[in-house]
């Protein structure tokens, strides 16, 4: 009886170890080293813009306590902002590549955007993490002397996924 009890934890000790090591081994593989060149390279670009990072439900606490603020989607209007957004955002389009200049038009339509509150609480976001259009936003609002600045990494694919609700324009 005791070998009988013995062998049956042994078994079941195997069991939980090899399903959890086959778990383990599942995660191995390019696709980790695909999320850590992401990761990386994410963590790059909020260090060289100097601006902070506002998660899903965070922003969304942030809208349930009408903190004040303005959300930018940085996202093209007929292709996407018209389409969805973050309810309350306002849109400005910002090129993929990372912008090492800005034009004096661009700069002031941004800066007329922002409004003249460098302290104001700014959050940027785009479609999804490895989009890098607000990256853009937020990196020249700083550059521009804002203090509040966020990027919402998630953008509005995450926003989505979180079944938030999703603003349009007819």
């Amino acid at each position: 009886m005791k070998v009988k009890r013995r062998m049956l934890s042994v078994l079941i000790a195997g069991l939980l170890v090899f399903g959890m090591a086959g778990g383990a081994m599942a995660a191995w593989g390019t696709k980790e080293l695909d999320t850590e060149k992401s990761a990386v390279t994410f963590a790059a670009e909020v260090q060289r813009g100097g601006y902070k990072v506002v998660g899903t439900q965070e922003l969304k606490s942030w809208i349930d306590q009408k903190k004040p603020m303005l959300i930018v989607d940085t996202m093209p209007y007929e292709d996407s902002y018209k389409k969805q957004h973050v309810p309350g955002a306002v849109q400005m389009l910002f090129p993929i590549p990372e912008m090492t200049t800005l034009d004096n038009k661009t700069k002031a339509d941004l800066e007329k955007l922002l409004g003249p509150d460098k302290n104001r609480l700014i959050v940027f976001y785009c479609g999804f993490v490895k989009c890098t259009r607000s990256h853009n936003g937020a990196m020249w609002a700083v550059k521009l002397g804002y203090k509040n600045v966020y990027r919402y990494p998630g953008g509005i694919k995450a926003w989505a996924e979180a079944d938030y609700s999703i603003g349009t324009v007819k």
